[in-house]
Parts: structure tokens; sequence; C-alpha cells
């Protein structure tokens, strides 16, 4: 692991964190990010855990990975009092497992054996504040002593990286918000539209146009949207 093809990493990060866009989700992210990492850092499974404080007790999910079969990625999740990425994430930092099959915090060992994995280290993903949401993993399929270099390095990769993902995070959800708005302004002009048509209280006239998306299995935004294009249609 070369420090410049790591500086060349942040930088790429950096860039992806000020210029991503919205057909950039937070899935295809983190892909990126894993498969990056593996391949500037020359280990042989990279994965990344996020944090999910939606549910009570929050749980550590792993959300990415670039060789591991997608089956085994699904649904995977730890509390966070359990294992070493549990332990990386409420410690908030790094911590080098020589021989993960020895460990016995070490949750995945079935995997380990089944890809041939021998040592590992974690990361936190770590903002400003020092608030974690998440964990970085690297695995190399042979011992290795990661040295402290290599770790700071990999640390400061993990924190642009979280950086990249919150900032993905909020636009995505801005754009939820904004869709969310947008289609509320419609279906109540068209809620408008069809009490004046059909002379009809409010609460009755968005129960016609629930009725109308439930029949037609299209969305009720589709439906609004057809109320006011007739509408726009008739020159009414």
């Amino acid at each position: 692991m070369e420090s410049h093809a790591y500086d060349d990493y942040i930088k790429a990060l950096t860039d992806i964190s000020r210029a991503i866009t919205s057909d950039l989700y937070l899935e295809d992210l983190l892909k990126l990010i894993v498969m990056v990492t593996a391949k500037v850092t020359g280990v042989d499974i990279c994965s990344l855990w996020l944090i999910d404080d939606s549910v009570s007790p929050p749980l550590i999910r792993l959300k990415a990975t670039q060789a591991i079969a997608p089956e085994y990625v699904k649904d995977r999740s730890l509390r966070l009092d359990e294992g070493v990425v549990g332990q990386v994430a409420t410690s908030k930092r790094p911590l080098i497992v020589k021989n993960v099959l020895r460990n016995r915090r070490f949750k995945e060992k079935e995997m380990a054996r089944k890809l041939g994995l021998a040592s590992m280290v974690g990361v936190p993903l770590k903002l400003k504040d020092s608030q974690v949401i998440g964990v970085l993993n690297c695995f190399t399929s042979s011992p290795y002593d990661f040295s402290a270099t290599e770790v700071n390095l990999l640390t400061a990769v993990a924190n642009q990286a979280a950086v990249a993902i919150l900032n993905t995070e909020l636009m995505v959800k801005t754009k939820v918000i904004q869709e969310e708005l947008e289609c509320r302004k419609l279906v109540e002009r068209a809620k408008e539209i069809i009490m004046s048509r059909m002379n009809i209280p409010g609460d009755e006239a968005y129960r016609w146009l629930q009725k109308r998306s439930m029949d037609s299995r299209k969305s009720l935004r589709r439906i609004a949207e057809a109320v006011l294009l007739s509408q726009e249609l008739s020159g009414a």
C-alpha cells in the first residue's frame, strides 16, 4: 500500500462528495468505495457496514462488498455490542486482527474459512464531530501486519468516505421529500377539480382518487396527473 495511491483515492472520494449527483444513489456509492479501496490497497476483500439507528437498539448492517456473493450480504446485521465490527464502531478506533479465525469476537468465521481470509483491519467511518456512521473492513488472504502508516491512511480514506456517504444520504432524503411535497400538491389540485366536477366534498373527492388508484394499480400521483391533464385538454 503506497501513500501516493491513497492520496489519489482520497482525492477521488473528495471529488465524489463534492460533485455527487442524484443519479448516484447510496448503494452505488458504497459499491464504488469498496471496489476502489480494495484495488488501491491490494487487499483481497473490502466490506462496508453502516449503522442503522432507525431501529432500537441500533444495528450495524453489511451494505457493500466487492468480492462476496450478494446472498451473503443480504440482511446481514449485528448489534453494536457484537463482533469486531461492533467493537470498531463503539470504540471509534481502528482494530487489527492478525488471525480472524482465532479471534473470539470475530463473527464471520464461516465466511473467513470459505474465502480463505487471514488478517483484517477495521476502521470507523467517522465524521468531523466524531460521529461514527459505519465501519470499513479490509481482509487479506495471508497473515499480514498492517503498519501504523497504513492504518492512518486507511482511516483518512474511511473518513472521506463517511463525508461522501452523508452527502448522498442527505441528497436522497431531500429528493424524496421534494417528490413527496410535489405529489401532495398535485393530489390537492386534482382533488379540487373532482370536487368542482362532481360537486362533492374534499374527503369524498380524495376517496375517489384513491379508488381510481387502487382499481387501476397506478400511483395516486399518476391518477392526479391524469385528472390535471384531462382538465387542461378540456380547456376548463
